[in-house]
């Protein structure tokens, strides 16, 4: 019975979904137009059930390159209304059409001067009535078999409005990038987003030695910085090379008689380096992809003037995320 009735239900839903397919019709289109139009907000209202898919559709319009809220209905009526103006665009979900708390804000809105887009599954509704724009989202009948709670009817307005939400997307040509300025936070956004200079220990927590200065003083630097490495520089502070802790262990493995010799004996020529402009993206892919074996730390160089002005660990990037 728990199988047979699940099943049921998604066979419902996903006949529902399947049939909104012939709602996206030339009305669909010039729907989307206007939003894509629209010089101010989409501003999406629902009550209940309708209200919860409408702020995901909301939320989905937002951060796809196009300006959206939700508004209560209940709270509109009593003063939220201030906040849509003539050049806004109203979604409301409702769908019977007939909504109180809906039909009670249509004439309010008409009077601001904004347009109206209905989403409901009756175009004789009050609402489909007083819409500038009607989106179809009706179906044959709800999952639930008593008929009143709403299942394949919110599924297939949330399905419609991801329709409505990419269309708009790709005719704007929001781009990844794009996408990655609304969601900073994101994995994609520091993919995307973070750069070298953004991760990258600079200044005093930059570790520099001098070619003159000995093994010793080397790896005395590298403890007190906690990198793993530091670069090294010739007597007018120009970049010529790394002195790695695998560096250290290889010499120790001789003996500590290289202590006292200078840096330069040691220090690999010629390292991998990046510039702080770069992706950090970028910097963790070269990391990895390094050979014989992947490394852990990279200079940061000013190419102008070839002096390290960071470096990067491979624990900061993965402590920011980037993967």
């Amino acid at each position: 019975m728990i199988k047979e009735k699940a099943i049921e239900t998604l066979q419902i839903e996903a006949d529902a979904v399947k049939k909104l397919v012939t709602h996206v019709d030339d009305e669909f289109e010039a729907t989307v137009k206007a939003i894509l139009a629209c010089q101010g907000r989409i501003i999406v209202t629902g009550m209940g059930k309708s209200g919860h898919v409408g702020r995901k559709i909301a939320a989905s319009l937002a951060s796809t390159g196009t300006p959206s809220f939700f508004m209560h209905p209940a709270e509109a009526f009593h003063g939220d209304l201030g906040m849509v103006t003539a050049n806004d665009m109203v979604l409301a979900i409702s769908n019977s059409g007939e909504s109180n708390e809906i039909v009670n804000i249509l004439p309010i809105i008409k009077r601001i001067g904004a347009k109206i887009i209905a989403m409901s599954g009756r175009r004789t509704s009050t609402l489909g009535k007083n819409a500038d724009y009607y989106i179809d989202i009706s179906v044959e009948r709800e999952a639930c078999p008593l008929g009143l709670a709403p299942t394949a009817s919110t599924t297939a307005t949330l399905a419609m409005g991801d329709a409505i939400t990419i269309a708009a997307m790709s005719s704007r040509n929001f781009t990844a990038q794009d996408f990655a300025v609304f969601h900073p936070g994101g994995a994609l956004g520091r993919r995307l987003l973070l750069k070298v200079e953004n991760v990258m220990h600079s200044g005093e927590d930059n570790p520099v030695i001098s070619v003159h200065k000995t093994a010793k003083e080397a790896l005395f630097l590298m403890t007190a910085k906690g990198l793993g490495a530091t670069s090294v520089v010739d007597e007018n502070g120009k970049f010529i090379g790394l002195v790695t802790d695998g560096d250290i262990r290889r010499m120790l493995a001789r003996g500590a008689e290289f202590l006292d010799e200078p840096v330069e004996d040691l220090m690999t020529k010629n390292p991998v380096v990046i510039t702080k402009d770069k992706m950090a993206a970028e910097a963790l892919s070269i990391m990895e992809k390094h050979q014989p074996k992947p490394i852990t730390v990279l200079p940061v160089i000013d190419k102008e003037k070839n002096e390290p002005v960071g470096i990067v660990h491979l624990t900061d990037l993965l402590r920011q995320g980037v993967v």
